[in-house]
């Protein structure tokens, strides 16, 4: 996060209290919204997912010695994974279950990629940022990135013909956002 381009903020305090309020409720909405849609688009078990993300979230802070404000929450990167590993069930009624069959797999694969995680942080740890995202350029980073946006779309889309005017009120919100949220 930048000032303006006047350095790096190490402390959210150096903003004041109007542009941290805006920041704060701005990653409210971000984070709960993902933190609850997520798993009901797997199936997952909302409760479990609030009360493992803010157990997560504290052990992160612990861990970084409170010096990273971060909340850790779900991520719809792994959306494309559940959704092809499994498939939510139409359950005749028009209404949509969970796979409880095939979702102890798809959870697996979370797993998998979180233990990658710890990975790559011990390499983080034993050799230093610089060396470690030599690996990762933006010509490799970026099609990634690409590719989880193209594999969620189908499911934006879906969101979207279910509640169009949620849908413009979102689109409407980022729109404002870019145009008068210059500096944030």
């Amino acid at each position: 996060m930048r000032d303006n381009g006047n350095g790096a903020i190490y402390d959210a305090r150096q903003l004041g209290r109007p542009k941290m309020l805006v920041l704060g409720v701005q990653h409210m909405f971000a984070m709960f919204g993902a933190t609850v849609l997520v798993p009901t688009l797997t199936g997952l078990s909302v409760s479990s997912t609030l009360l493992f993300a803010g157990v997560g979230t504290l052990l992160f802070h612990f861990l970084t010695k409170w010096k990273v404000p971060a909340f850790l929450g779900s991520s719809f990167a792994f959306i494309g994974g559940y959704s092809a590993i499994a498939p939510m069930l139409d359950s005749g009624n028009g209404t949509m279950t969970a796979n409880t069959e095939m979702l102890p797999y798809a959870c697996f694969g979370v797993v998998c990629a979180g233990l990658l995680y710890v990975v790559l942080a011990a390499l983080f740890k034993a050799f230093g940022p610089k060396a470690v995202m030599r690996y990762f350029p933006p010509i490799v980073t970026g099609p990634i990135i690409i590719c989880i946006g193209l594999t969620l779309s189908s499911t934006a889309i879906d969101s979207c013909r279910q509640n169009w005017w949620i849908a413009l009120v979102a689109i409407g919100v980022v729109v404002v956002c870019n145009i008068w949220g210059r500096g944030m």
